[in-house]
Order: C-alpha cells, then sequence, then structure tokens
C-alpha cells in the first residue's frame, strides 16, 4: 500500500494591514532655482557649515545629511520666484550659522515677514532665524521643529 501524497496547500496571504498615508514616503530632493547656482549653493552651504557637492548634470547639490539634497539649478531667463526653505539644527550650528551671517554682513530677521533685524526668535522651545539668499529665497535655521496640532 502506498503513502498517502500530501496534498499542496494553497498560498495564504497575509492581510494588508492599514498604514498612515505617509508611511514610506520621504522627500529625496527639491530643486532650488537660482540666478548663479554656484553663488546660491556656496552662499547656503557657507551658512549651514555644509559642502557643496560635484555638479550633476545641471544641478549643483548640497546634501543635507538627512537623504535630502538642495539641487541648485540655474535659470537665466526667467526671474526668480523667491520659496521658503526651513532647517533643523542643532544649538551649536544655529549659534555657527547666525555667527556667520554676523560675520559677513547679512542681515537675519526674528520673523518670516523680516520685520524684526538681528533677532532670533524662541518658538516652541528653540531658536529660529530667518534671512534672505543670493536671489532672495527665504531662508529659516530653527532649533525645534514646529508643534503641529
Amino acid at each position: 500500500m502506498s503513502e498517502p501524497q500530501p496534498q499542496p496547500q494553497k498560498p495564504t496571504h497575509p492581510q494588508p494591514q492599514p498604514q498612515p498615508q505617509t508611511a514610506g514616503v520621504q522627500l529625496n530632493h527639491t530643486i532650488v532655482y537660482a540666478s548663479d547656482r554656484r553663488r546660491s549653493a556656496d552662499f547656503l552651504a557657507s551658512v549651514l557649515g555644509l559642502e557643496v557637492g560635484a555638479p550633476f548634470g545641471p544641478f549643483l547639490p548640497i546634501d543635507l545629511g538627512n537623504g535630502v539634497t538642495l539641487d541648485y539649478y540655474e535659470m537665466k531667463d526667467r526671474p526668480i520666484q523667491s520659496q521658503h526653505y526651513a532647517f533643523l539644527v542643532p544649538d551649536e550650528r544655529f549659534d555657527a550659522a547666525v555667527a556667520r551671517l554676523e560675520a559677513t554682513g547679512i542681515t537675519y530677521f526674528a520673523d518670516p515677514g523680516h520685520t524684526e533685524p538681528d533677532r532670533t526668535n524662541t518658538l516652541f522651545g528653540g531658536r529660529g532665524a530667518y534671512f534672505n539668499d543670493p536671489d532672495g529665497h527665504n531662508m529659516e535655521v530653527m532649533t525645534r521643529p514646529y508643534v503641529r496640532s
């Protein structure tokens, strides 16, 4: 008498678990338009204490260290539309960034509307400052993320 052959089992698939809509979504890079990509990239890198990377096609990148890259792209045929870029930095980098702005004579502000010059803010238990880059982008350095309700 022969042994009964095992029946092939139907594969079971785990039921998908609900996940937040943001699961697995990360910003990888963004393009920063500039009238002179080298000047603008060098400016921001010097304020933040970072390095400008090697050109990548038409882009000049600054790696922010959290997997996000700012890719500076030169646009000479159109005016640059001002954008806002905010950088979360540790306290010691904040102090160094403000010191670099002061040393180069760049005015910084406590507010995004640039009405409180040469002051920093203390929002959300941290410190923050705003300044313009060479093309008028409103840059921000802050030591604590904004509290969102």
